[in-house]
């Protein structure tokens, strides 16, 4: 569904201008580094198991010169190279991890391992990180300091959090951040980015109705959770109904309820496990309070005991207003104003633990068409996906532009 929002979004949208403004060292590399990426693809691990991907990362940045801290955040990699005078500090990330997932693309370099893939393409974000930081060694054209920021586990929304709890910032103060993501649907030449809320919340709940089991021949002598269960999940929609105001986005998905085996059992508990999100900081605590409330209620009217346990994964990932601008000038230069858009497509609910960075740090994040056609148009995190390596010029070529342009400016 994704993807086909995506492709209503850019209809009409060129795929690049005739001659795009990648720098032509990059684009001589793209097939060395598609074949570092391809590397990586056939070697998919799971957040902080990236043992072998890091020490990959590590290898060439040493080879290229930098100074290189591993052990942040588990299997965490940063470098750092510094130019000239300036205190300024410019920092971009690139996620390594994949997904549990069993792939069938049919590529010539798959998985060899079972059950693990790269589905979202943190092999092609690496790759590109790369490549802009071999360039960025090799010519030194800024003044200040360079960190890139190899994170592990994006995917379970834990890998930033630690990284920062873990002195990231720290050891290595940014002036701001940045960070890219592929998808599938957009055209290979075209971004974009927004200032403003640019992913969604990423919450978990799980609540849990206690009652009394009892035969199903005389549920007058029990405490039914499994209909009060029925009750709250359509009562936790009523939410987004009746609460939240028309104009902004929240999801409450009720993605499991658990509760006995037996046809003629009433079983003692009940149990339901959400996913809630949503695109303002405001909304989400609303979401919160009334899935507690709610939740408590129904439990009081069917004389049940409730347990309710409230994750706060990852928060709204808000991009700054000046950061936000300079990427989209820069991204401007290199493939033309019409294809770079500026309005996020609504329905988009992901979420992105970069946010957990922009949280102590001004920045942006945006998004790099992977195509629409074969695995690259793939949808992330399907079996069938593969990230596009023709996109590795695009995404290196506006990494080492805009620290080139950052660490030149007053």
């Amino acid at each position: 569904m994704l993807r086909h929002t995506y492709r209503a979004h850019v209809r009409g949208c060129r795929m690049y201008p005739t001659q795009p403004a990648l720098i032509p060292q990059i684009v001589a590399w793209q097939r060395e580094f598609a074949q570092i990426r391809q590397r990586i693809h056939q070697n998919p691990e799971l957040g902080f198991e990236e043992q072998r991907t890091s020490q990959l990362v590590s290898t060439y940045l040493h080879q290229w010169g930098y100074k290189v801290h591993t052990g942040i955040g588990g299997t965490g990699v940063v470098g750092v190279l510094k130019c000239g005078s300036s205190n300024k500090c410019i920092g971009i990330r690139a996620d390594m991890d994949a997904l549990p997932i069993q792939e069938e693309s049919g590529v010539p370099y798959c998985s060899q391992h079972d059950g693990i893939m790269h589905a979202c393409g943190h092999d092609g974000h690496t790759a590109i990180l790369l490549c802009a930081a071999r360039y960025l060694a090799e010519t030194r054209q800024f003044d200040g300091n360079l960190v890139l920021i190899f994170q592990p586990a994006e995917e379970t929304l834990g890998g930033a959090k630690r990284m920062i709890k873990e002195g990231l910032f720290q050891q290595f103060p940014c002036d701001a951040v940045y960070a890219l993501h592929n998808m599938p649907g957009l055209p290979v030449g075209v971004f974009l980015t927004q200032a403003g809320a640019m992913s969604a919340s990423s919450d978990v709940v799980t609540i849990r109705l206690i009652g009394l089991g009892g035969h199903g021949a005389m549920p007058h002598k029990a405490k039914d959770p499994v209909v009060a269960a029925a009750e709250l999940v359509l009562a936790l929609q009523s939410i987004i109904a009746r609460n939240v105001p028309a104009g902004e986005v929240g999801v409450i998905t009720v993605g499991s309820l658990q509760a006995g085996e037996a046809h003629n059992v009433i079983p003692d508990a009940a149990t339901l496990k959400l996913s809630v999100r949503s695109t303002n900081p405001d909304i989400r605590k609303l979401l919160k309070k009334r899935i507690s409330e709610i939740s408590q209620g129904v439990a009081q009217a069917h004389d049940l005991t409730l347990e309710l346990d409230y994750e706060e994964r990852i928060g709204v990932l808000v991009n700054t207003e000046r950061e936000t601008a300079l990427l989209k000038d820069v991204a401007r230069t290199l493939v033309g104003e019409q294809s770079v858009l500026t309005t996020i497509p609504s329905g988009y609910l992901g979420s992105e633990d970069f946010a957990s960075m922009l949280e102590v740090n001004p920045g942006c994040y945006i998004i790099l068409g992977n195509g629409s056609s074969g695995p690259s148009g793939c949808m992330v995190h399907n079996p069938g996906y593969d990230f596009n390596d023709q996109v590795i010029p695009f995404g290196a070529s506006l990494w080492v532009r805009l620290v080139e342009t950052y660490l030149s400016e007053a």
